[in-house]
This record gives structure tokens, C-alpha cells and sequence, in this order.
């Protein structure tokens, strides 16, 4: 049985939490506990889940500031990329993998919001935090932020299956959840032929 992605409305800043479920032994890794920590935490009280790992797929404060709940209520163990997050318990990298009972969840390093953000790529689910939003892009005028990395990073993941579903970090777009098709279509962003055209669009 596929892995199951949990969508969870997680603050003031449109911000969303996710759970990643394994419906076999129901062990559960959650991402980006955000403002409101207990919405998530009631989620998995509510599906009897046991979470094993809390992911960060980036270090800004509305993604991590329910790390410390959530940890403590669960006895999860924190993973991020050392570069945002650099007590993160588990250091995540290009090519990590993270064990969700009996599947697992790759990691791909995309460098452009910040320099250590990630996505996590389950299965034919991507979950994609401020790099990809629904018809947007995250910001890359910020401290650390490189929008020539950003494009990159971008690029990379519209070359993954059209059908692949994303799941974004924040409720920006017209819809909760997208498919790397249809972002390819209607995200402007991404519809950007090289560099120039995208920084003009990103920065301009």
C-alpha cells in the first residue's frame, strides 16, 4: 500500500503541515510542525499513529517553530539539512533516505529559498515547502536565499513525473495541492525558458 499524505492547515500564514502515513504499521513521519503544532498533534493522536521523525523542510521560524511541542509529545527525532538546521538530530542530504515503517522517502536538496531547503519525494508525492508553491515560487530576496539556485532547483523538479502530486509549504495558490503537469502548464515560474527570463519574473 502507498505511502498517505496527510494535509494539515498549520497557522496564521497559510502555512501547511503534512503527515506521511504508512497504513500498514501506522508509523508516521510529520513535516514542518509550522505555527500551530497542536493541529498536527491531534492529528496523529486521532489516526493512533506512532511518529517516528519530524522533518524541517526549511529553517524559517513558521515552519519550525512547533519543533519543540511536537518533539516532546511524540519522542520523534528532528531531521533537516544542516545547513538550515543545524541541531536537527539527523542531518539530511541529496540522496538520504527516510525509513516510514515498511517504505521510505527520499530526500532532494533544493537550494534557492534558503540554502538547505528540501523536498521530500514519496512515491508519486512531492512535498515541497517554500520551493514550489500551487501557480508560485517561494522568495529568494531573503538572507541566504540564491534565486539562481532557486531556477535550478525548479528545473529539477519539473522534469519529474507529470503526474507527480505537490504538496507546498504554504496555501498560495488557487488549489491546496497541484501535479508537477499542470505546474508546468500554469505556474509562470516555471514556465520561464532560462535563467534571465526567470530572475527578470522572480526579482524584477
Amino acid at each position: 500500500m502507498a505511502l498517505e499524505i496527510v494535509q494539515i492547515r498549520a497557522g496564521r500564514m497559510d502555512n501547511f503541515s503534512y503527515l506521511v502515513v504508512c497504513p500498514v504499521t501506522r508509523r508516521a513521519l510529520a513535516v514542518d510542525p509550522s505555527l500551530e503544532p497542536e493541529k498536527l498533534l491531534a492529528e496523529v493522536a486521532a489516526r493512533q499513529l506512532r511518529l517516528e521523525l519530524l522533518v524541517n523542510t526549511h529553517g524559517h521560524g513558521d515552519h519550525t517553530a512547533g519543533n519543540g511541542l511536537v518533539l516532546r509529545e511524540t519522542g520523534a527525532r528532528l531531521a533537516a539539512h544542516p545547513l538550515d538546521v543545524p541541531t536537527a538530530e539527523i542531518a539530511l542530504a541529496e540522496g538520504s533516505r527516510l525509513e516510514v515503517g515498511e517504505q521510505s522517502v527520499a530526500v532532494l536538496h533544493t537550494p534557492g529559498h534558503t540554502p538547505g531547503s528540501i523536498c521530500l519525494h514519496a512515491g508519486d508525492n512531492l512535498i515541497t515547502g517554500d520551493t514550489l508553491f500551487v501557480t508560485f515560487v517561494g522568495r529568494a530576496d531573503l538572507a541566504g536565499s540564491d534565486p539562481a539556485a532557486l531556477y535550478q532547483s525548479l528545473r529539477r523538479l519539473a522534469a519529474l513525473p507529470s503526474a507527480t502530486r505537490v504538496f507546498p509549504g504554504h496555501d498560495y495558490g488557487p488549489q491546496p495541492v497541484s501535479t508537477i503537469g499542470d505546474e508546468c502548464r500554469l505556474n509562470p515560474y516555471l514556465r520561464c525558458p532560462d535563467l534571465a527570463s526567470f530572475l527578470k519574473l522572480r526579482m524584477g
